[in-house]
């Protein structure tokens, strides 16, 4: 059996990638996997340490600021078609997956001329601009928002979920547990901070400023800063006791079952982590993503009174303030993650998987 998987960019299409594969793996333990990436995205290191081969394509997303550079880069994307072509040719899968990302849109339209059956998982509440013009000729589409009729052809929809790292729902940590192994204290009240993989700039600058009026209110931290931020304010967790800063959480298990509350952006991934887990959260949906679906998500929680909402323009004047608001009322906090939890719908790996399962091999 062999399974052709492509997604990156972020975490949010690399882990419901990897989780996907996983459970196919545990399924089909003799099935041949081939993950396909963008050339100098994170998958490409990601990925092999998961365990996976991969090959990477020569793409990347058009700029809508600088339109001249897109000449370079419709040259690439045509290249990435060509070697996508090649790639299905060369190792014939049953069927190919996507999660999004640059990668993705090349690898599944050649696996649809193909005739080879493709499943699309669009993570969040809006579907991004690949998917819908794959969705015409795919097998299924995988969502993790309900409503995606306006999208996708409601006969090819299956209410899924998006899949999250398996150790994040294994893991049996109490709060006190995890704040031993994280070394903070058991009893102050812990804040995480996750801008995503490669970092949110206006969070780190909200965070920076909100940190001495955290620490006097007794607020610990543990934030991520991103790798492309952590020299900048790596120095602070010297000057103020409680605080621990890291480019890259690899224990993210116990940083979420440590924390009262979480501040986020709303990317699929991260999401679905906050929901699974019942958390509580202030999002802050970045505004530099396409169709910006990240607001979009944020909103789906928002509304529905599952975590609190700051736009990107306000969180430098307001992020401090609302931690601490949320800090200081426990009630409101279980509330918010209760109603998250509502909103999770777990076993999205297994969900997907059994999709893909019924297409290789219909009953």
């Amino acid at each position: 059996m062999n399974i052709l998987i492509s997604g990156g960019g972020t975490g949010g299409h690399i882990f419901p990638a990897l989780a996907v594969a996983n459970e196919l793996r545990r399924q089909w333990p003799d099935a041949k996997f081939l993950y396909v990436g963008a050339i100098g995205r994170m998958e490409m290191e990601r990925v092999p340490a998961a365990g996976y081969e991969i090959v990477g394509l020569p793409v990347q997303g058009f700029d809508r600021k600088r339109l001249w550079r897109n000449i370079a880069i419709a040259w690439k994307l045509h290249k990435a078609m060509s070697m996508a072509r090649r790639i299905v040719k060369e190792f014939r899968p049953d069927v190919a997956i996507g999660t999004g990302g640059y990668a993705s849109g090349p690898v599944l339209k050649a696996a649809q001329k193909a005739g080879i059956p493709t499943v699309i998982v669009e993570p969040n509440s809006y579907a991004g601009v690949t998917n819908k013009l794959l969705a015409a000729k795919c097998s299924a589409v995988c969502c993790a928002y309900p409503d995606m009729e306006r999208f996708f052809d409601a006969n090819k929809i299956c209410l899924t979920g998006n899949p999250i790292r398996a150790d994040l729902i294994n893991s049996d940590l109490s709060m006190p547990t995890a704040r031993q192994r994280l070394d903070f204290d058991a009893v102050r009240p812990l804040l995480l901070v996750v801008g995503g993989s490669l970092g949110a700039r206006t969070i780190n600058q909200a965070i920076a400023a909100a940190l001495p009026t955290l620490v006097d209110a007794g607020v610990q931290v543990l934030w991520q800063t991103g790798k492309y931020y952590i020299e900048e304010y790596q120095h602070l967790q010297e000057k103020y006791k409680g605080v621990k800063i890291t480019a890259f959480i690899t224990d993210m298990g116990a940083a979420y079952k440590a924390a009262d509350l979480i501040v986020s952006r709303a990317g699929a991934g991260s999401i679905a982590e906050i929901e699974i887990l019942g958390k509580a959260s202030i999002l802050v949906p970045s505004p530099n993503v396409a169709e910006d679906h990240q607001r979009k998500n944020a909103e789906a929680l928002a509304k529905r009174g599952a975590a609190s909402m700051l736009l990107d323009a306000d969180a430098n004047a307001q992020l401090g303030s609302e931690i601490l608001r949320l800090l200081k009322r426990p009630d409101i906090c279980n509330e918010m993650a209760a109603k998250a939890r509502e909103m999770a719908l777990p076993d999205a790996a297994a969900k997907i998987a059994a999709k893909v399962v019924n297409l290789i091999n219909p009953a």
